[in-house]
């Protein structure tokens, strides 16, 4: 796509500010970055779930960016009430000998890491899902005009990137105009940037690339960008990391060698497991690049999709950001981003970006697609294309199941492959067996107890030891109802339901009665 200056329509407020700031009335220092501004300490949020917004980097001609100057579309932070969310587009455009097209998602992502150096200024998320916060302090201190936002982060942008020779700052929060740039503009250049890396896959590469900009707000995180998947956040694929490590070597997008490949289909490689180890200060050892279950990959924070596993239908589904509404396990997306971000790695949860759907490898140990269950409407829609044709239609969105029994039966109508059994693709290995029919059997085992003796302490059942319980998905927990201890004569029942439990002996002895004389 042509990358040319924004059109700023001659009836919108703007306000233009050239040259350097002699001063901010902020602090500006790296110790700011993980600052959480809460709702209750917010002057202003811009962008978020309630408004939209995103930031863009356009590389352009030198003699097209005027350095150092900074236009305000739309009303100020003066003209802002407190309490409020607005639309909110930051848009750089930048210049320089060593810049190039492949450079501005790297540039861009490192507006998250800039703008948290900003005393009292929070940025979270990347690209269209960009969510800020602007504390009551920062404004008590002298904070007046985005236009110090944007001067502050430009200064940092040219200190830490010296190849950016010109840079200038277009930042739009005019609703009808933040919108029409997004659909019109930026969302094109996001899909073209995506669109580069399909026909590269992982094993046509020496290398990947790190990238540890959410380790201010994850430290153990260990963001792997491959071919075949791009970062959590959605904003670096494996040429951008390229591009970034070559013109910063030291910086937070680093070569990564591959080395030995161990689990070609899981995504394993001695490499990367090593720089997990280091990473994540020894938290993390091995990594799956394309595994849900087994050694997942970390999650950051920035990620735009989570991946959640429900038992009850031995099914994964998927909730963006800006899905509000509970998955049908019950959690919101914010919910189940708490569990799963902070670069953890958690069997059962996963963040993703957007992209990684694009991937042909995606998820490919645990069946990809064919164990996809859920996601909601809109999201299917933007996939839709990367989804098989024998499995589009199985794959549930809300308006076919918002809980797990809606599911259940959705599941069921249409035959979807977690019913009978899924099959991955990659190898036509079957790596689940399907539903078990659930059985109404209820077993009752009593035990009497002497009427005469006083009713002794719960005591715990001696069990030898045996095999593990061989248990078929989906699981429900055993229902387990006893007596209260102080109850006597009552006896114990056990009521077990709706699971299949294999036990080789089970041992019960009575409490030895104490001797005489107390011994």
């Amino acid at each position: 796509m042509e990358r040319k200056r924004i059109e700023i329509p001659a009836d919108v407020k703007k306000v233009e500010s050239v040259g350097e700031e002699a001063e901010f009335p902020f602090d500006i220092s790296p110790m700011y970055e993980g600052e959480r501004i809460r709702k209750n300490e917010m002057y202003v949020e811009l962008g978020g779930t309630e408004q939209p917004g995103f930031e863009l980097v356009l590389a352009l001609p030198e003699e097209e960016v005027e350095d150092m100057k900074v236009t305000i579309v739309g009303p100020d932070l003066e003209e802002m009430e407190e309490g409020k969310a607005y639309p909110y587009a930051m848009i750089y455009y930048v210049a320089g000998s060593q810049v190039e097209t492949d450079l501005e998602p790297v540039i861009e992502r490192r507006n998250h890491d800039f703008q948290n150096y900003l005393e009292g200024y929070m940025h979270l998320n990347q690209r269209y899902d960009i969510w800020i916060r602007i504390g009551k302090g920062a404004i008590k201190k002298g904070l007046k005009s985005l236009t110090q936002i944007a001067k502050a982060t430009m200064m940092l942008f040219k200190n830490e990137l010296p190849f950016i020779e010109k840079i200038e700052a277009v930042y739009i929060t005019e609703p009808t105009m933040v919108e029409k740039t997004l659909n019109e503009v930026a969302m094109p250049i996001y899909d073209e940037r995506d669109a580069r890396v399909e026909a590269l896959h992982d094993e046509d590469v020496d290398e990947f690339y790190s990238c540890t900009l959410c380790q201010s707000f994850a430290p153990t995180n260990v963001c792997i960008v491959s071919p075949d998947r791009p970062s959590l956040c959605g904003a670096i694929s494996w040429f951008d990391g390229r591009a970034a490590a070559r013109v910063d070597p030291e910086g937070p997008n680093r070569a990564v060698p591959k080395g030995e490949l161990i689990d070609e289909i899981g995504g394993e490689y001695t490499g990367v497991d090593e720089f997990a180890k280091e990473e994540s200060g020894g938290e993390y050892e091995r990594v799956k690049l394309h595994s849900f279950f087994e050694y997942p990959h970390t999650s950051c924070g920035c990620f735009e999709v989570i991946g959640f596993y429900m038992p009850e239908v031995d099914g994964i589904g998927w909730v963006h950001r800006g899905y509000a509404e509970p998955a049908p396990n019950g959690l919101p997306f914010s919910t189940m981003a708490g569990q799963t971000g902070g670069g953890k790695q958690i069997a059962g949860f996963l963040g993703i970006g957007i992209s990684y759907f694009r991937s042909k490898k995606f998820i490919q140990a645990d069946g990809g697609w064919y164990r996809t269950v859920w996601m909601p409407k809109d999201l299917k829609e933007r996939v839709s294309k990367y989804i098989p044709d024998d499995v589009r239609d199985k794959i549930a969105t809300e308006e076919d199941a918002k809980t797990i029994d809606e599911l259940k039966e959705f599941l069921k109508k249409v035959n979807h492959p977690v019913v009978t059994g899924v099959v991955r693709p990659v190898d036509g290995k079957k790596i689940t067996e399907g539903w078990v029919e659930e059985e109404e059997e209820e077993e009752v085992v009593e035990e009497a107890v002497e009427e005469a003796a006083p009713a002794p302490a719960m005591q715990p059942a001696q069990v030898q030891p045996m095999q593990p319980m061989q248990m078929q998905l989906p699981l429900q927990l055993p229902q387990l109802q006893l007596p209260a201890p102080q109850q006597a004569g009552g006896g114990v029942k056990l009521i077990i339901k709706d699971a299949k439990i294999y036990v080789d002996k089970i041992v019960i002895k009575k409490p030895e009665e104490k001797k005489k004389g107390g011994k």
